[in-house]
């Protein structure tokens, strides 16, 4: 393994960490959500509760699955185009 080989190693491990981060900084939900639901208190009437839906962003394990199976896949093929090109030479 030469260089290149494991500098791209470490860069793909340290991006998939960097997405595992991300969902725990996020919450650590399992699925992604783009709208999450809030409870709003009235202040003339305090037991009347109403929901409403907010849009806003929440990280989820299943978008760090798909990137990090993206950044394997971008990996790997890295990793066969930087090994080393022996020419084989012939004993005569």
């Amino acid at each position: 393994m030469n260089l290149k080989q494991k500098r791209t190693l470490i860069y793909a491990a340290f991006i998939i960490v960097a997405f595992l981060i991300i969902w725990i900084a996020y919450g650590g939900h399992i699925f992604t959500r783009t709208q999450v639901l809030i409870e709003k208190k009235d202040d003339l009437f305090p037991d009347m509760v109403q929901k409403e839906w907010v849009n806003k962003f929440v990280w989820g394990l299943d978008l760090s699955i798909v990137l990090s199976v993206i950044t394997i896949f971008a990996g790997s093929i890295l990793f066969f185009l930087f090994r080393d090109k022996r020419k084989s030479t012939e004993l005569s």
